[in-house]
């Protein structure tokens, strides 16, 4: 109920199991045009190696450098993805790296998605976490490039039960960040033999005609398609279809967008083996097919999610052009702590306070007794967007009865990578109690171009209880 002016106890409703997370995680500030623009992480933590698949560029892990600084042929990378990340790397535009452990956005660890432009997912064949699957999610939605290639159908390498066509789907359906299929495709459960698949008539597409050539078809080599639904995600468009096929079926390679990333989709793993790997590997040379053009549809779709040069983006992960979005994840709490960071407690379902909408909510401080609260998230502002509008809804009740001093407070900030308050949105108080919410609102256009943290601070005294409870949160941008 609204109103509590009693000390509140966190038992029973507020949610458990959440761990204690330090608020207020340093995140990195998005760079200008550098030296090495386009940040491309292959993931290879999720069994891209099992059996006779060698999905990697290079055994030199997390950096392919380490085993050669200056390759000029596939074979200076052992892999059987070596072309690929050999024909990135000569152009001096790129900088790769190899995920082997959990993927994570916002956190500290070189290999964080928060450092990188594009993910690359190469046939995984183990499920993504449930934090991996919001990680992956969020990093998209706030500007990043996903790359997904699947496999047939029961390619299930490791034996594990879960095959790629299974796990990206469960990546697409079973998140905390956006499960009503947010870019506007899902994967078929086919197992095609063989096909060329042909390129769409469009010479204005960014893949199809990109700096690294013309793509006319693919290879399938045992693979499958996606079913398009442009009535979920408009921005969907399939690029290459199996032979026979058009409009929403049939796609084997379709590209996407998702808040202000791009996505884009490949059926099968053989256009992307170059042949080349580490020895007891059975592989095929798709990519040097000479029925196909699977190197240009590869690095092409590369330079395009990275917001590389011709593919109408940037260098900042945000594009040159600004989608509007809503970009913050589980912005209502309803699912859960997913997303967010915040001290044990603060986001609950109990019944002592209640939610504006749904069931969850942001409950700080309200013991009254000395006591500090935090909840935060990190967000990148797109560059290219003009209007980034952060809102939440607050109420706040108190048992103190001062009209002239604040006792307890909750900070609105905003902060950079190494934790400096860049800004102090909002001070509220006990003096600002008062019956239902409140919508806040505030701009934070200032900070295009950079990924910031937003983080509450709830500091409660020694006496009296105050309530500080936010829900319905946002940050759209224009």
């Amino acid at each position: 109920m609204l109103g509590l002016t009693v000390p509140r106890h966190r038992l029973g409703a507020v949610l458990a199991g959440f761990s204690l997370v330090a608020a207020g995680v340093a995140v990195q500030v998005t760079p200008a045009a550098a030296a090495t623009p386009h940040r491309i992480l292959f993931d290879n933590a999720h069994a891209e190696t099992a059996g006779n698949a060698d999905w990697i560029v290079s055994t030199s892990q997390p950096d392919p450098l380490s085993e050669d600084s200056s390759p000029s042929a596939e074979t200076d990378w052992t892999g059987a993805l070596s072309s690929w990340g050999v024909a990135l790397q000569k152009t001096g535009d790129y900088s790769l790296k190899t995920a082997t452990s959990a993927l994570t956005y916002g956190g500290s660890s070189a290999t964080d998605l928060s450092n990188f432009d594009t993910l690359v997912l190469p046939e995984p064949n183990t499920l993504f976490t449930t934090a991996e699957k919001t990680a992956i999610m969020t990093f998209v939605k706030n500007g990043g490039g996903l790359f997904m290639i699947s496999d047939h159908t029961g390619a299930d390498r490791n034996n594990d039960g879960e095959d790629a066509v299974e796990i990206l789907n469960d990546l697409m359906t079973n998140n905390s960040v956006d499960s009503t299929d947010p870019f506007g495709f899902s994967i078929d459960s086919l197992s095609i033999s063989s096909d060329y698949p042909s390129a769409i008539g469009d010479s204005s597409n960014p893949v199809l005609r990109g700096s690294f050539g013309t793509v006319t078809k693919s290879l399938i080599a045992s693979g499958t398609t996606a079913t398009l639904k442009p009535a979920d995600n408009s921005g969907v468009k399939g690029l290459l279809y199996r032979t026979g096929y058009s409009g929403n079926t049939g796609a084997f390679f379709a590209t996407s967008t998702f808040g202000s990333g791009r996505v884009a989709f490949w059926g099968d793993s053989s256009p992307i083996d170059d042949g080349t790997g580490q020895s007891g590997n059975t592989l095929y040379d798709g990519w040097n097919d000479s029925g196909a053009t699977n190197a240009a549809l590869a690095l092409n779709a590369t330079e395009w999610l990275a917001g590389g040069s011709g593919s109408g983006g940037g260098d900042d992960g945000g594009g040159s052009t600004c989608t509007s979005a809503q970009l913050l994840g589980n912005n209502g709490f309803e699912s859960g702590g997913s997303t967010w960071s915040a001290t044990s407690g603060v986001i609950t379902n109990s019944g002592d306070e209640s939610a504006r909408t749904g069931s969850y909510y942001a409950w700080l401080a309200g013991y009254g007794s000395a006591h500090t609260d935090t909840l935060s998230q990190s967000v990148t502002v797109p560059a290219a967007c003009t209007t980034a509008t952060l809102s939440f809804y607050l109420h706040v009740d108190t048992a103190e009865t001062s009209t002239s001093t604040a006792y307890d407070t909750l900070k609105v900030q905003v902060l950079n990578s190494s934790g400096t308050v860049l800004s102090t949105l909002a001070t509220y108080s006990n003096l600002n109690a008062a019956s239902g919410y409140t919508q806040r609102s505030f701009s934070l256009a200032g900070y295009a171009g950079q990924t910031v943290t937003l983080k509450f601070t709830g500091t409660e005294g020694s006496t009296l209880q105050t309530s500080f409870v936010i829900d319905d949160t946002a940050l759209n941008v224009s």
